[in-house]
């Protein structure tokens, strides 16, 4: 078999992983909802009232208690509400200021929930967890593998409760179709691709 039919074999077979969603497993299935970022310790968030420059900070940092403060209104908990959430409990707070407040809050920088990508891949290092990820995205997020890497030997390292677990990758069986292999990703874990 010739190189470049091989190679067109090959990229059919990514192709066709791309276009087939991933089926859900039970523990998988969920509302949109539930895909929608939690605000976490060390986010950054923008603060917009609308016609109210003093209410309007450009660059506030979650603190490790979980709380921001604004000019005026005091401490606000951030942590674990949506910016739909957060933007309501600004509202309310400003509301004995402002007549009718209108607040915006902006995620800038999701520095709560990170994963890790090292090895054998393009562009290894830290990456935000905004959304639902699994391993097949987080490569491609990181510019897919180098010539050298070992595809059926990646390694998936997570914190379950203080204890480590490892987890077995194999590429393959997951572009064969066993989308059951395609892991979704935690807060820190990392993965690394020998």
């Amino acid at each position: 078999m010739s190189i470049k039919r091989l190679l067109n074999y090959q990229m059919a077979a990514i192709l066709c992983f791309i276009c087939f969603i991933n089926p859900a497993n039970a523990d998988q299935v969920a509302s949109p909802a539930s895909n929608i970022y939690k605000i976490g310790i060390g986010d950054i968030l923008a603060i917009t009232t609308w016609k109210e420059p003093d209410f309007t900070l450009e660059s506030v940092r979650v603190r490790s208690d979980g709380k921001i403060t604004l000019p005026l209104l005091d401490d606000i908990q951030a942590e674990g509400l949506t910016t739909m959430e957060l933007k309501m409990a600004v509202q309310k707070k400003l509301s004995v200021y402002v007549e009718v407040p209108n607040v915006t809050v902006t995620l800038v920088n999701p520095m709560s929930r990170r994963f890790y990508i090292l090895g054998e891949i393009l562009n290894t290092g830290e990456y935000p967890l905004t959304k639902k990820l699994t391993v097949m995205q987080a490569f491609a997020l990181a510019g897919g593998f180098t010539e050298w890497a070992d595809k059926n030997k990646i390694l998936l390292y997570r914190r379950n409760n203080n204890k480590e677990e490892t987890i077995i990758i194999r590429y393959k069986d997951i572009i064969q179709g066993d989308f059951s292999k395609d892991i979704q990703l935690r807060p820190d874990d990392t993965i690394i691709v020998p």
